[in-house]
């Protein structure tokens, strides 16, 4: 009962993030964005209801890194370079350029530095030790994936460009985050030269408090680089968007999943995807490679923290997917790609 107080008071003490003005669409009423096709929601009382009823496993207190990031001093033309940081947060190396994912270095994914989900392991790559960043993608406005202090960080040291959903731009400038633009759902914006950034769905919602939800949205990124193409999901509930990305902007080569955060399943699941259900992404994506992410970082939810791993092997021998093809990513490895290589 300790532990739910402490929860309900850093919910409570959750800031509000503004929201948006714009033209309705096909997801936003004109007040607040929805989710097409998505007619189930959980309410506040099922949030209490798995809070005090929920079977959570016991993590560790601190689990030590076993890998160090091997950063290419430059990214060769047809190269794709990953280096999973931790949770959602990767650095994505094309040649001239550096992406962040979701950038979070702060202890806990919390609106207080003293409360909320406090990270079991360090950052897989040291936030000193960063490549210069050119460009930041935020997927969606919750604490484990839009980290105020880091982006403010990467403002003033970076100066990245900072790309976030529509509703989410006012309240970070107002926290002295620079350089913000926002996106819609089907918007594009090029990176670079030869790298052009898509704003695509992904089923899921936004809140930072108890009176923001859905003022913001949510989504995930595509990026297009010459013939290939790479996605990063942010968090994910699994829907029909996967087929859709594939039909609208071509099969993916590099998939970027989450497999963590997903138990129990009638709470989750419109949310997050658990393991079989990210398999079942890679091939609808029509994606080469897949890296496993967002998880083993915060305890968020009820499953144990080796489990994500575990499932996601049963799922790819239950796909008869070999596992090279579908990886956990491990937090501070660095992934260099080929994709034009045979």
């Amino acid at each position: 009962m300790k532990n739910y107080r402490m929860w309900f008071l850093v919910f409570l003490l959750g800031c509000r993030t503004g929201s948006y003005e714009g033209p309705t669409s096909d997801h936003f009423d004109g007040e607040r964005f929805f989710q097409p096709g998505v007619t189930s929601h959980k309410s506040f009382l099922d949030l209490l209801r798995w809070r005090l009823t929920g079977d959570r496993a016991e993590w560790p207190e601190w689990v030590p890194n076993t890998e160090e990031p091997n950063l290419p001093a430059e990214v060769m033309p047809g190269e794709i370079v990953v280096t999973f940081v931790n949770h959602a947060t990767l650095l994505i190396q094309l040649p001239g350029l550096n992406i962040l994912t979701d950038p979070s270095w702060s202890e806990r994914a919390s609106p207080v530095s003293w409360a909320g989900p406090k990270r079991v392991r360090a950052p897989g790559l040291p936030f000193e030790k960063l490549p210069k960043i050119h460009a930041v993608l935020v997927s969606h406005n919750h604490y484990d994936h839009l980290d105020v202090p880091t982006l403010q960080r990467l403002a003033v040291e970076h100066e990245a460009a900072i790309f976030v959903p529509l509703g989410d731009k006012g309240w970070l400038e107002n926290e002295g985050v620079t350089r913000v633009q926002e996106m819609d759902w089907g918007q594009s914006i090029p990176l670079g030269p030869a790298v052009q950034a898509f704003f695509t769905p992904s089923q899921h919602w936004s809140a930072r408090g108890l009176f923001d939800r859905n003022r913001s949205l949510w989504g995930s990124w595509l990026l297009q680089f010459g013939e290939h193409r790479l996605y990063f999901a942010g968090d994910t509930g699994y829907g029909p968007h996967f087929e859709k990305i594939k039909k609208d902007y071509g099969k993916v080569w590099l998939a970027l999943l989450p497999i963590g955060a997903y138990e129990p399943r009638w709470f989750m699941k419109d949310a997050h995807i658990n393991p079989a259900e990210a398999v079942q992404a890679h091939q609808d994506l029509g994606a080469t490679r897949s890296l496993g992410m967002h998880y083993g970082c915060w305890q968020l939810t009820d499953e144990a923290i080796d489990r994500p791993v575990q499932d996601l092997h049963e799922a790819l021998r239950a796909a008869q997917i070999p596992s090279a093809d579908f990886e956990a990513a491990v937090v501070g490895r660095t992934y260099r790609f080929r994709p034009d290589s045979p």
